[in-house]
């Protein structure tokens, strides 16, 4: 008898100490996380369309080439590891390669008028600002989160089904500076 008293009251006693919506939290900062993921992906897809459309224009900046190449591979990497600040250097990584890439396009007009380049650009500045949302949205799900398990009497439900806090997603230092572009070589003549 007393066994089934217990089985009925456990249930109540696991959802009143806040057992369901630490679950709850938890699942929607994994859904918000796994969607700049996504988001990330996208961007590394779109990477070597933008590649081979410069490089139709300006083959002889190799080095731009594999150093873009180099950074999404990182980023693919980092995605599939799933840690968000390795995610974040390797994001960091492809904007600086990417940003060289870019402003490639300032020494080929013809170039900035392709309607490929122009259309992969927008593509790419739209992923941007959808990383950068998603960002927000999986940040604001992690407060959700790790305020609600730190308060009572969650932080003791937390603590016996062993719910940690989650770490945010942290821009990586130095993205405040604005990166430099400079393509110029020592004993390289600059158009």
């Amino acid at each position: 008898m007393n066994c089934r008293y217990l089985a009925l009251l456990a249930p109540l006693a696991f959802s009143g100490c806040g057992y369901n919506r630490i679950q709850t939290l938890d699942e929607q900062a994994a859904q918000s996380k796994q969607q700049i993921e996504v988001q990330l992906q996208r961007r590394a897809d779109l990477v070597p369309n933008l590649v081979n459309t410069v490089k139709g224009y300006a083959a002889q900046e190799v080095e731009v080439f594999s150093q873009v190449a180099n950074a999404r591979a990182a980023l693919g990497g980092a995605i599939r590891s799933g840690d968000p600040a390795q995610q974040v250097a390797a994001n960091s990584q492809l904007t600086g390669a990417l940003s060289r890439l870019i402003a490639i396009s300032e020494a080929y007009p013809q170039l900035k008028s392709d309607q490929n380049f122009l259309r992969l650009q927008d593509e790419l500045s739209g992923t941007e600002n959808r990383i950068a949302v998603s960002r927000t949205d999986y940040n604001a799900a992690v407060r959700d989160y790790n305020t609600y398990i730190r308060g009572f009497p969650q932080k003791l439900t937390a603590t016996v089904t062993g719910a940690k806090p989650r770490p945010y997603y942290d821009a990586p230092p130095g993205s405040e500076a604005v990166p430099t572009v400079d393509f110029s070589k020592p004993g390289t003549p600059t158009r």
